[in-house]
């Protein structure tokens, strides 16, 4: 944590009226010259351009851990607690002595002009300021790893502060998309999230019909484990995994993130529901990002619940670093003969010659390059 600096924040540009100008005649000059276009002061009735910034106490946080709204409180009494859920405008904050605190966020931090959709995430550590089971949030500490997309032009942080992530998917009903798979690997890799691939409802399908796919990324090193909650398949490897570590279990609707976690913790009493027979489609049970401790110990390890996930469009990346959260990718990648390759129609590329010689999956290399080239097909329905 270093030293506290004091920063010119900016505020929405809603918190303020938009003024129609009534002197447009006053900015034509003989010498050219506009002066009027420089702001030297502000309107006594708040309507000028600088009355939406403040100058605030922030703590100078840089690199890895610069992600997050390190305001400083003014008030002294706060307390250190984490957010289990947000809903809506309310967050429910854990304290350490165990209570849930129904909070409020500081109207300060909701009023800042941020790249989030929302200020408050489940797994972020904040200071709230209250007593009894009612409070108000303060600040939020900057976060160490996060699973962000993106949603309406801005950042939808899903989950703060985690380990790891179990990406669910299914054998049969829903059907198995790899391309969303592979979109969570590559925002786990580039935020130094350790991912955990479990393919559930494997006892709806012959087990040795999912090693090709499974195959292509143990051989990567990624945990993969074939799950049942009718046959408790693969069940006590994925305890295994969990014990421990704070983990987001993502996926799509309907593959079965809640009963998984039922089976595994029958007290948690998630809801679950089927799967449409019409489209072939989940319902969204859950409708919201639960911080849940197992056994009702934090010492068994944490577990996030999140909505179903249709489309995961990734945060601010570069098409450029894509081929790098490639594992498979990566060695190959440095046998091309230009730096800037794309892999798609440069000569001497040495992915697409692997491909050709069978030493690289043909359905990575077209993920790949299809999110490289931000194809929303590879990322919905």
């Amino acid at each position: 944590m270093g030293k506290p600096r004091k920063l010119r924040v900016e505020f929405r540009k809603n918190r303020s009226g938009r003024q129609r100008r009534r002197d447009f005649t006053d900015l034509v000059t003989p010498e050219g010259d506009h002066p009027d276009e420089l702001t030297a002061g502000e309107r006594l009735s708040g309507k000028g351009a600088l009355t939406r910034h403040r100058t605030v106490v922030a703590d100078d946080v840089t690199g890895e851990n610069a992600d997050g709204l390190g305001v400083r409180p003014s008030l002294e009494a706060a307390w250190r607690g984490r957010v289990l859920e947000v809903h809506g405008l309310t967050s429910f904050v854990e304290a350490a002595d165990g209570r849930v605190v129904r909070c409020v966020t500081r109207r300060l931090l909701k009023t800042m002009a941020t790249d989030q959709r929302h200020v408050v995430a489940a797994g972020d550590w904040v200071h709230v300021s209250g007593e009894g089971h009612e409070g108000v949030i303060l600040d939020v500490e900057p976060r160490a790893r996060s699973l962000s997309r993106t949603s309406r032009g801005k950042r939808h942080v899903i989950v703060a502060n985690i380990d790891q992530v179990v990406i669910v998917a299914t054998a049969a009903e829903p059907r198995i998309k790899p391309a969303l798979i592979d979109r969570f690997l590559v925002a786990a890799e580039a935020n130094g999230i350790r991912p955990v691939i479990c393919i559930n409802k494997a006892d709806l399908v012959d087990p040795a019909s999912l090693v090709p796919l499974a195959g292509v990324y143990a051989r990567m090193g990624y945990p993969v484990i074939l799950c049942s909650t009718v046959s408790g398949m693969g069940l006590p490897r994925l305890v295994a995994e969990l014990h421990g570590r704070v983990t987001a279990v993502v996926g799509q609707s309907g593959v079965g993130k809640s009963s998984l976690l039922n089976c595994i913790d029958p007290d948690l009493q998630l809801r679950t529901a089927s799967v449409s027979t019409e489209n072939q489609k989940g319902k969204h049970t859950t409708t919201t990002a639960r911080l849940i401790a197992l056994g009702g110990h934090a010492s068994a390890g944490h577990v996030v619940d999140t909505p179903g996930i249709r489309q995961f469009q990734l945060w601010e990346f570069v098409p450029a670093e894509v081929a790098a959260a490639y594992r498979d990718l990566r060695p190959f990648a440095n046998f091309c003969r230009f730096p800037d390759c794309t892999h798609t129609h440069e000569d001497d590329c040495g992915v697409k010659n692997a491909v050709a010689d069978g030493l690289l999956d043909t359905r990575r290399w077209e993920s790949c390059t299809a999110l490289a080239a931000g194809s929303a097909e590879a990322a919905s329905d």
